[in-house]
C-alpha cells in the first residue's frame, strides 16, 4: 500500500514538473523569443504593416480601403470620391450580423460561378461605371481598356493593390479632379508601381493607399 502511494506521488510530481517545464518553455520562453526576433528583424510586418501619414496610422499596406463620399440622405450605397485612385470592387465583403455591437467587416469572396447572373450583373455595372467615371474631356475609356481587377473583387475582398493598367486608366480623371497635369500623376503611379516579388512571384502592382497618400502630398505641395 505504501509503495503504491509512493509511486503515485512520484508520478504525480514528475507530471507536475513536466507541466511546469513545458508551460515555461512553450508558454513563456518560446513566445518571447519569437516576438523578440520578429520585432528585431521584421518590426513593420510584426506590427501590422502599418502605414502612417501626418504622424498617425491611416491603415495597413495589406488591407484595402474604400474611398467614398459620405452617404446622402436616403442613399444606401455610397458613391466613389473620384478625386482619389479607386481600388478593386469589394463585393465579397460581408457584414457581421452576430455581434452587432461592433461593425465588423467580414472578408470573403463572392462565391459566384462565372455564369452566375448576379456576378454578371455586378461586373457589367462595374465596367460601365469605370468607363463613365474615368472618361474625361480629351480622354475616353474604351471597354477593351478596362482590366479585370477593375470590375472583380479579390478572393478576400480586401486586396490593397491594383494592377498598373487599372492605375494608369485612372490617371486622367485623378489629374483633372485635383488640378494636376497628367504627367505629374503618371509619374506618381510609376514611382509606386512594384514589380514581381523576387522578380518572378505574382504580378506588378500598385498599393492604392500608398498612392493616395502620395497624391495628397502632391496636391498640398501645389
Amino acid at each position: 500500500m505504501n509503495n503504491s502511494v509512493s509511486n503515485t506521488a512520484r508520478l504525480l510530481w514528475a507530471g507536475l514538473r513536466a507541466l511546469l517545464v513545458l508551460t515555461l518553455v512553450t508558454g513563456v520562453i518560446y513566445p518571447l523569443a519569437v516576438t523578440g526576433v520578429a520585432q528585431a528583424l521584421f518590426n513593420g510586418k510584426a506590427n501590422g504593416s502599418e502605414i502612417k501619414a501626418d504622424g498617425r496610422v491611416v491603415g495597413s499596406s495589406l488591407i484595402g480601403q474604400a474611398y467614398n463620399l459620405p452617404l446622402k440622405k436616403g442613399q444606401e450605397t455610397p458613391e466613389p470620391d473620384l478625386k482619389w485612385f479607386q481600388g478593386r470592387p469589394q463585393n465579397g465583403l460581408g457584414a457581421n450580423s452576430v455581434n452587432t455591437r461592433y461593425k465588423l467587416i467580414l472578408s470573403g469572396a463572392t462565391n459566384r460561378s462565372a455564369d452566375n447572373k448576379d456576378l454578371i450583373a455586378w461586373v457589367t455595372a462595374a465596367k460601365a461605371a469605370v468607363i463613365k467615371d474615368n472618361s474625361v474631356p480629351g480622354y475616353t475609356v474604351k471597354p477593351a481598356d478596362v482590366p479585370a481587377d477593375a470590375v472583380t473583387s479579390s478572393g478576400s475582398g480586401l486586396d490593397p493593390d491594383v494592377s498598373p493598367a487599372y492605375a494608369d486608366l485612372q490617371v486622367h480623371r485623378v489629374a483633372e479632379r485635383n488640378g494636376l497635369s497628367v504627367a505629374q500623376v503618371e509619374k506618381l503611379v510609376k514611382n509606386h508601381t512594384e514589380g514581381r516579388t523576387l522578380g518572378f512571384i505574382g504580378e506588378p502592382r500598385v498599393n492604392v493607399l500608398e498612392l493616395n497618400i502620395a497624391l495628397e502630398e502632391l496636391t498640398k505641395g501645389d
